[in-house]
């Protein structure tokens, strides 16, 4: 509710704003511009109705006669709300055909507040103010901020065009609004803070100021015990209050699932009554929203799940125990096993692991329960058959704990010997599979390559997921040793096997590995269309498929960063962050280096290295091994330390971790394969700044022969620069010309602009001292003059031709639904039309969809 005031320019009192208060035109102007004489504002408590309400009221015309009823959502008679109404108005009748009669004769523009409408079903109440929205005057403009949806003939309003709802969802802070808010607490930081409220938030209004209240302290890993309680006292005085035990009972248990539905609630609270608990919630405005965009299922507003479920609650268990029977019966395997995990029954959920296979590992959340139960339980109850063995191996494997994903692998053995010699030969290639991926994570390579050769001899078909693995595992290495050809073959014959049994996920994961190879040839832009089709293959079908999807958004993030799409990279980089921090991934290691190398872009190297110190805490705290993050960690920073003219820092570093992968005959990680490579040329230039190397430029011809060999472009342009700046350096201009232009060509040629931005950021006079300039590669579809659209706004439009919903743009372009929104108002205001259709009409006439 917002605060009341006497109001100097207009009789009575009106509300006042608080003064952290944010303006937001994107809400204001088209509630003020549309031409509606009904607006609905329907949203949850403190979605921030009465605030948006009061900054439209001081915005009202002088000539407008303004009402404000602050009616606090309490229940009242028709009775009492016409006494109120007509006081208001200063009416000397509350009957209803006289109120009636003065609203429909009214001389004046009046707008007409009602704040907070009554947040319990009023039948008798809602008819009334049906009665008085259908009065058509064009003096009179109702503004009504409610919880719930009155029982009003909404669907007339709407097609008379006498209607204008604000959504529910738009009226949450965007990221750039909290950031505003921040702005004089955290100058410096406000960008990072602002992302982390909106994640701990999701931009609710009094979540929002809530954490303003705190000082910014959402903006911490931790969550203070102060936020905790503050929330609670809020929910206990704006929900709780107004339910009745039961209810109380019924969203709280919600609250603890991930999510839900009418039959669900069938099962937990009684046949017919738990349906009807959950419309009465849905009614009463209790934070229920869909998941995941599902017209079925549904999911208590996320911040308050997090909240809710650090408490203590006795009754949990058993609430648990009856949603496992639920999803056993659905033969939802997943949620069953999740839920079995929570009520403790750690014998039921281990049973059903038996109907996991390897893809499950790739559903949001399954590694982190699996190592939840490994770690509660331990070997006596995970460890009962090879099946079991290996999915706690692969969760193991896939967050990166080596020494856990070895002891498990051992245990094995325990299984040994089989009943027939043909069962012996599958456990055997089955435990060379396992132990060949920890090898290769680890970085041994030839050890790592014995091991998949040897497993696919005896693998037969019934184990394709393992053999798919191998594949996967000896393309890998390929493309570490630069033997693209060896590496196309091995992923070619892995993806059609995958495609043959149909399997999505391993399609999606061999995909990954294609476009690594795609990219080492310089084929950046083909590489970022193959894993955006991928990505939009999921969101058609609705796949369950959070860490994979975390991965291709990490992927493209550096796709886009090395093709100079920096705002492109940054929310691909942000996304696939999140997802792999909740799903445990090792690869979230190189969400932080994308967002260090994007910081470093903009000489911002504060931030770039608080993003690399970020991720080796982070790797520590999750018990990862060094070979996963410390070698690529030190390149990156070396990579800053010549920028910044810190040579000394970079030779002594680099050299490090060059004995440590020469000396032990290491492969770098299979994410990062130029990395050895890269680490020899930085060292080379590390040496020539601080006059300690000796022929620099035969040390980088050899290893541009050996990228040429092997068709390596992106290695190769990188490799041209470094010998154009040492040239340079030792004032060998022919040479430095020389390499100059065909690292240029190359870059004109694949779009790899990244490479060149990282020699201009060691030597900005490079270019012009040698009397060359930046290639055009920013290639856009319109060729008729100025391109009115940004290149991001063209992305839209482009999947909005192709019929997708905003839902749909954002899930593939890895934005908010708000954002799509944004852009779809801004492409129709460029263009001059109203509607999707007409803007791509008129973009197809001016040539920007070309």
């Amino acid at each position: 509710m917002t605060a009341m005031t006497p109001c100097l320019d207009r009789s009575g009192f009106l509300p006042r704003l608080s003064s952290h208060h944010l303006s937001r035109a994107r809400l204001t102007e088209p509630l003020l511009t549309s031409t509606a004489r009904v607006k609905l504002l329907c949203a949850p408590a403190g979605s921030g109705k009465s605030a948006l309400l009061a900054e439209c009221l001081l915005r009202a015309p002088s000539r407008c006669r303004v009402h404000w009823l602050p009616l606090s959502g309490v229940v009242s008679s028709a009775a009492d709300f016409r006494h109120r109404l007509a006081e208001a108005l200063g009416l000397a009748s509350s009957g209803e055909t006289e109120l009636l009669s003065n609203l429909a004769r009214l001389q004046t523009p009046t707008w007409l507040f009602l704040d907070d409408y009554c947040r319990l079903p009023n039948p008798e109440l809602d008819s009334l103010l049906d009665r008085m929205l259908a009065i058509g005057s064009p003096m009179l403009t109702w503004w009504l901020g409610t919880r719930r949806r009155p029982q009003c003939n909404w669907p007339r309003l709407l097609l008379d065009d006498e209607l204008y709802e604000c959504e529910s969802a738009s009226l949450a802070f965007t990221s750039g609004e909290v950031e505003q808010l921040l702005r004089p607490w955290v100058p410096d930081q406000a960008n990072k803070v602002a992302s982390r409220v909106i994640q701990r938030t999701g931009g609710w209004c009094a979540g929002v100021r809530i954490a303003l209240l705190q000082k910014c302290d959402w903006s911490r890993q931790d969550t203070p015990q102060g936020r905790a309680d503050t929330l609670l006292d809020y929910l206990e005085h704006e929900l709780f209050s107004s339910l009745t035990p039961e209810l109380s009972e019924a969203w709280r248990v919600l609250a603890h699932l991930p999510r839900f539905n009418a039959r669900l609630c069938d099962h937990l609270f009684g046949a017919g009554e738990g349906a009807q608990y959950l419309r009465t919630l849905q009614a009463l405005g209790c934070f229920i929203e869909p998941w995941r965009d599902s017209t079925d299922w549904l999911q208590v507003f996320t911040p308050f799940t997090q909240l809710l479920r650090d408490e203590q609650w006795p009754a949990g268990r058993s609430w648990h125990r009856r949603a496992c029977q639920w999803f056993c019966a659905e033969q939802d395997w997943k949620s069953a096993f999740e839920q079995a995990l929570l009520a403790e029954e750690y014998e039921v959920a281990v049973s059903l692991l038996q109907h996991f296979s390897f893809e499950h590992l790739f559903e949001e959340q399954t590694v982190v329960l699996l190592l939840r139960l490994h770690e509660q339980q331990g070997e006596e109850l995970m460890l009962g058959s090879p099946q079991l063995i290996g999915l706690i191996t692969a969760a193991s494997l896939f967050a990166g704990r080596f020494e856990q994903a070895g002891a498990c692998i051992e245990q094995l053995s325990r299984f040994v010997p089989q009943p027939s010699a043909i069962l012996q030969r599958q456990l055997i290639a089955r435990w060379q599979a396992q132990q060949g991926w920890l090898l290769h994570l680890q970085g041994r390579m030839e050890g790592s390559r014995a091991h998949f050769l040897d497993a696919l001899k005896d693998l037969g078909p019934e184990l394709w997921t393992v053999r798919v693995m191998c594949l996967s595992g000896l393309t890998q290495q390929a493309l570490l040793r630069g033997e693209l050809e060896v590496a196309q073959a091995m992923n070619r014959e892995a993806l059609c096997l995958a495609r043959a049994q149909g399997s999505l996920v391993f399609e999606g994961l061999l995909e990954l590995d294609h476009a690594q190879l795609l990219e080492q040839r310089g084929a950046l832009q083909r590489a970022e269309d193959l894993l955006a089709n991928v990505h939009a293959m999921f969101t058609r079908q609705q796949r369950d498929a959070e860490p994979l999807l975390g991965r291709l958004a990490l992927q493209r993030g550096r796709l886009n960063l090395s093709l100079g799409r920096d705002a492109q990279a940054s929310e691909l980089f942000e996304s696939g962050l999140r997802i792999c921090l909740r799903n445990h991934d090792k690869r979230v290691l190189y969400g932080f280096l994308g967002l260090a190398q994007l910081a470093a872009n903009q000489r911002d190297y504060d931030l770039a290295f608080a993003h690399l110190r970020d991720a080796e805490r982070l790797m520590q705290q999750r018990q990862s091994p060094d070979t996963v993050y410390r070698g690529v960690l030190l390149q990156v920073s070396s990579h800053f330390w010549l920028q910044q003219g810190r040579p000394e820092l970079a030779c002594e570093a680099l050299s490090r971790v060059l004995r440590h992968y020469l000396g032990q005959a290491r492969q770098a990680p299979p994410a990062t394969l130029l990395l050895i490579a890269r680490i020899e040329y930085l060292l080379v230039l590390a040496q020539v700044y601080l006059h300690r190397s000796e022929a620099p430029l035969n040390i980088l011809a050899r290893l541009l022969d050996q990228s040429k060999r092997s068709a390596q472009l992106t290695l190769e342009v990188e490799l041209l620069f470094a010998r154009a700046e040492v040239a340079w350096l030792n004032s060998d201009l022919v040479s430095a010309n020389e390499f100059l232009r065909s690292g240029l060509n190359l870059v004109e040629r694949c779009g790899l602009r990244q490479a060149l931005r990282e020699l201009q950021l060691r030597q900005p006079d490079l270019l012009s001292a040698l009397g060359m300039t930046e290639p055009n590669i920013e290639g856009v579809a319109y060729t008729g003059g100025n391109n009115p659209l940004s290149q991001r706004e063209v992305e839209v439009l482009k999947l909005i031709a192709l019929g997708n919903s905003n839902q749909q743009i954002a899930e593939q372009l890895f934005i908010s639904l708000h954002t799509v929104k944004t852009h779809a108002r801004r492409i129709h205001g460029k263009l001059g039309v109203e509607r999707r259709t007409h803007a791509v009409a008129q973009a197809r006439l001016l040539g920007l969809l070309a």
